[in-house]
């Protein structure tokens, strides 16, 4: 009996070994992003391309651990249920600080602008993930995923910028949601 408990133990250490050893050897994660058909209908098609970019280049700045990337890409105004451009600078250093490899998925079901002028916004409603690979773990965990969320971007010094959420926010948010600041 105690053989086979030391038997055990062994290929169970060996088994766990060989797991964590192929799960470092997989390829990098790698961001998706995808534009459902028909989800832009009502834009143009240089305004489709310049919202796409905004994410493609959030991906980048991912990819590169650029946080001055990532935060370029947020609007001076952003507000999401309070919280501020700086607050979301903090939240991206301590992701990067406690994972690597991180990748996202966008899968964008509607592109809509509301407005006109200065004034306009653009609604990119999005499923999708943002995973990572824990720095003490060593696993590939999920950080935060989000389902027909509204991504809001105003139109700043040349670019389509993340804005956060659009009027005023409920002092709590409602039973059965979460707060979705990333993107």
């Amino acid at each position: 009996m105690g053989e086979a408990k030391t038997t055990w133990t062994r290929w169970s250490g060996l088994l766990v070994g060989g797991v964590l050893t192929v799960i470092t050897m997989l390829p990098p994660a790698k961001a998706e992003m995808q534009l459902l058909p028909g989800a832009a209908a009502d834009l143009d098609h240089a305004t489709v391309n310049d919202v796409m970019n905004t994410f493609r280049q959030a991906n980048e700045a991912l990819r590169a651990r650029n946080v001055d990337g990532v935060m370029a890409l947020y609007s001076e105004q952003y507000d999401y249920h309070g919280l501020k451009k700086g607050d979301m600078r903090r939240v991206w250093i301590n992701l990067l600080d406690e994972f690597q490899d991180l990748a996202d998925v966008h899968r964008f079901s509607r592109l809509t602008k509301v407005g006109s002028g200065s004034k306009t916004i653009i609604e990119a409603t999005c499923t999708g993930s943002l995973s990572g690979l824990s720095k003490t773990g060593g696993l590939r965990v999920p950080i935060d995923s989000w389902y027909e969320e509204v991504h809001y971007l105003s139109f700043e010094n040349g670019q389509w910028r993340i804005r956060g959420n659009i009027g005023d926010s409920p002092r709590v948010m409602p039973f059965g949601t979460s707060p979705h600041p990333l993107f």
